[in-house]
């Protein structure tokens, strides 16, 4: 059964429910106010009648205005009836009475009387029969019909009858209204739902109609869906970048993979031929293009990791892991001074990440610098300064320094992947950082690269720095 269905039915039976126990409550005090009318009416004729001359004596009558109809009587004593206007079912509460073995108590009940209800009062009374007989104890049985209130009951019942039934279809059909409204914004969600299973269109979304269960649900399902458009952008993104990186970098291939198969084919076929120094030169040649494409190779692969964030991070000491750049910067480039001023600076993330994010930049600050020039390298709370003396960069080459595969103006004669800088600005972002790049005054090149630091103790350092190099 639909959810709508199910909710018109509960509904109804609420309702339904509460009628008919108003009805029953109704009823039952209209029944016990009609009888205690009767009986006060029987209480109050009853209070007059103490003593009679004789049983065959009839009791006074009520006023007219009392209403219920003409009342019957009965005498009992203990020798039996002894008088009456109509004979009246005796039972041991009335020999009881009749035979004062009671305190004297008024009893009220209901009887039936010639297959007809009546409201019956059973009191003791002294019957005088003369001044020579004593007198007598007898049970007086009063009884008013009840027709009057049977009818009126009947008519009730009957109304009552007509309200639960009137109230309970008036309930289904509420119910069922109540039902679609309020389901009305879950069938919403089911369509936007339905659609974006149909048209995969992330950008739909559901009016929050309220600030209740359902719309709050409305709220969740609009926050998981935007949620999964942006991880969908995301990956389009990504597998775009990828698609990108296949072609940038099956072309970047092509040279030093062509260059390197000449070489070899020269080798293969004319070895025998070549000299000493032409053999020597082939092979320092394919050397070089094998660091080439190895060094190509794991570039690619560091840029194939995509710019997601990290998922496992500690603690490092970003100081520390300048200074071992710039002392392996010192070996590969004995030809450029590096110098070094590091505040002690605590960031999260992964060490070699970060390590080869440094590297590249000074590495790309060594390959613009004349020989017996100057690297600056500084790093403080507002990240790694790398600033080189060399020629600088275009102001067109600007936006884009940190695009796969692009060489400058000043670096296109250059060895080099063109994967650097890139790789610098992929590991930043995945570190929730930023790189920059601009012109220093004075000339040259400056890059800053921005790091989110911890409330580690800085200073709490492992071991000293390497090779002395703390300006």
């Amino acid at each position: 059964m639909p959810l709508r269905q199910r909710l018109a039915w509960v509904a109804a039976s609420a309702v339904a429910l509460a009628v008919i126990l108003a009805s029953i409550a109704c009823y039952m005090a209209v029944r016990r106010e009609l009888l205690g009318q009767v009986d006060s009416q029987l209480q109050q004729q009853a209070e007059d009648i103490t003593q009679l001359p004789s049983c065959n004596v009839s009791p006074p009558t009520p006023p007219a205005s009392a209403g219920g109809g003409a009342p019957i009587w009965q005498f009992t004593t203990s020798e039996g009836i002894c008088g009456g206007n109509v004979q009246l079912p005796t039972d041991t509460r009335v020999q009881a009475i009749a035979n004062g073995e009671t305190n004297g108590a008024s009893h009220f009940s209901t009887i039936t009387v010639g297959g007809a209800p009546f409201r019956e009062l059973i009191q003791p009374v002294v019957l005088l029969r003369g001044d020579l007989a004593p007198a007598q104890l007898a049970a007086l049985q009063l009884a008013r019909p009840l027709g009057p209130i049977q009818h009126v009951l009947g008519v009730l019942r009957l109304v009552l009858l007509l309200v639960c039934a009137g109230g309970v279809a008036l309930a289904a059909v509420l119910g069922r209204l109540a039902a679609r409204r309020v389901l009305a914004p879950l069938a919403e969600v089911a369509q936007t739902a339905q659609h974006i299973e149909e048209t995969e269109d992330l950008s739909s979304r559901i009016r929050v109609h309220a600030d209740d269960e359902v719309g709050q649900l409305a709220t969740r399902f609009n926050a998981m869906i935007e949620r999964l458009q942006h991880s969908r952008e995301a990956l389009d993104e990504s597998v775009r970048a990828q698609r990108q990186l296949v072609a940038d970098a099956s072309h970047e291939l092509r040279t030093p993979i062509t260059s390197l198969r000449t070489n070899i084919e020269v080798l293969l076929e004319q070895g025998d031929a070549l000299t000493d120094e032409d053999r020597r030169r082939l092979l320092a040649d394919v050397l070089e293009q094998s660091e080439e494409l190895s060094a190509l190779i794991g570039d690619v692969i560091e840029l194939a990791r995509g710019d997601l964030p990290i998922t496992t991070a500690e603690d490092i000491h970003l100081d520390r892991v300048v200074a071992e750049s710039v002392a392996r910067a010192k070996r590969a480039f004995p030809h450029v001074n590096f110098e070094a001023t590091l505040d002690p600076v605590v960031v999260e993330g992964v060490p070699e990440r970060l390590a080869r994010a440094v590297n590249n930049l000074l590495d790309n600050a060594a390959h613009h610098s004349p020989s017996g020039g100057l690297v600056e390298v500084v790093v403080d709370s507002r990240g790694v300064r790398v600033r080189d003396h060399g020629t600088g960069i275009d102001k067109a080459d600007l936006p884009y320094v940190f695009d796969r595969f692009f060489r400058g103006a000043n670096s296109r004669h250059r060895q080099g992947s063109g994967l650097g800088l890139a790789i610098v600005r992929q590991v930043a972002v995945q570190h929730g950082g930023s790189v920059e790049a601009g012109n220093a005054p004075g000339g040259g090149a400056i890059f800053t690269l921005r790091l989110p630091t911890t409330a580690a103790d800085p200073l709490a350092r492992d071991a000293p720095y390497p090779e002395a190099i703390i300006r």
